[in-house]
């Protein structure tokens, strides 16, 4: 499965933004979003969690479900 991180990561990159972008726009501490992205930090808040997603222009409820296939999952397909 998918971790949280690994679909902020993947949608990140997707919009064309560098970690420092994202982290302007969405107003959490570049540290804080790479600690996200690489695991370190398992479970954000959901206040972060809502400025993330709002930057990333996706309903918070996409990046908390469990419905991302894991790149092995697509792959499969």
């Amino acid at each position: 499965m998918t971790t949280i991180g690994e679909k902020i990561r993947t949608l990140r990159i997707g919009k064309g933004f560098s970690v420092n972008e994202f982290a302007k726009r969405s107003g959490v501490s570049k540290s804080y979003i790479s600690n996200i992205e690489r695991g370190v930090q398992k479970n954000p808040s959901l206040i972060v969690m809502g400025k993330l997603a709002r930057t990333l222009d996706v309903p918070l409820e996409d990046l908390l479900s469990a419905k991302w296939p894991s790149n092995d999952e697509k792959d499969a397909k």
